[in-house]
């Protein structure tokens, strides 16, 4: 039966799962040709490629702030800490992202993700220092 949603046909599809029956076993490419391999990360790509960023490793302002806004969006502000954490927890954030939002001071209000994103850097530089 073909389903109208298909991007493949049912025999490309079974020749994919060929090619990647060796790649699922062995955990490791099995190609003989090295040219067929993904390249490893560079040095130079951003930390984002390892991991989710968080405050307490050592990221810049800008990508903590990317981060909080690509979770948050804009109709989380105005907000306290504990708004923010819950809203974090609701879009299933980064446990890390939301254990730094219980270090900074319960009644602050934060207007923007900038603001918040300040405060999280430089509660991050006092206890590293």
């Amino acid at each position: 039966m073909q389903r109208g949603s298909d991007r493949l046909s049912v025999h490309r599809d079974d020749e994919m799962k060929h090619e990647l029956q060796g790649l699922l076993r062995s955990g490791h490419p099995t190609r003989a040709e090295e040219w067929h391999d993904p390249e490893p990360p560079a040095e130079d790509d951003p930390e984002v490629a390892h991991g989710p960023v968080t405050p307490g490793r050592a990221t810049s302002l800008e990508s903590v702030r990317l981060e909080l806004a690509r979770i948050l969006g804009r109709g989380a502000f105005p907000a306290g800490p504990r708004e923010l954490m819950r809203a974090l927890t609701r879009r299933h954030a980064p446990d890390a992202l939301v254990e730094a939002l219980e270090r900074l001071p319960r009644q602050a209000r934060y207007a923007n993700v900038q603001e918040l994103a300040e405060a999280l850097t430089r509660s991050r530089e006092t206890e590293n220092a």
